[in-house]
């Protein structure tokens, strides 16, 4: 995983700090491979609760894991029980990695 310990701690408390205490983490993607380079941080938020304005949430979330990341493209991918599920989901919950 091309996160620092200290960043993958980090996210997940902003993931409960925006989302809830019972919200969890996910990192997916290109991240998840030691031998590449660049790329953005592909994270899967996951939250047990219905949520009222998902694009919000996942906003402010990206937005505040872009600062930690010091500017690095970050794209959120929100799971709740009242949004529609999708082959991403499927996809992040098979291969992520729980922060």
């Amino acid at each position: 995983m091309r996160l620092t310990p200290a960043q993958a701690q980090a996210i997940h408390r902003l993931a409960q700090e925006t989302a809830g205490e019972a919200a969890s983490v996910l990192l997916f993607g290109s991240r998840l491979d030691d031998h590449a380079k660049g790329g953005d941080v592909d994270l899967l938020l996951q939250v047990p609760d219905p949520v009222d304005n998902p694009a919000q949430l996942a906003a402010l979330f990206s937005a505040r894991v872009t600062r930690l990341m010091e500017g690095r493209k970050v794209d959120v991918v929100l799971l709740a029980p009242n949004l529609l599920r999708l082959p991403i989901h499927d996809i992040a919950l098979r291969e992520g990695q729980r922060l």
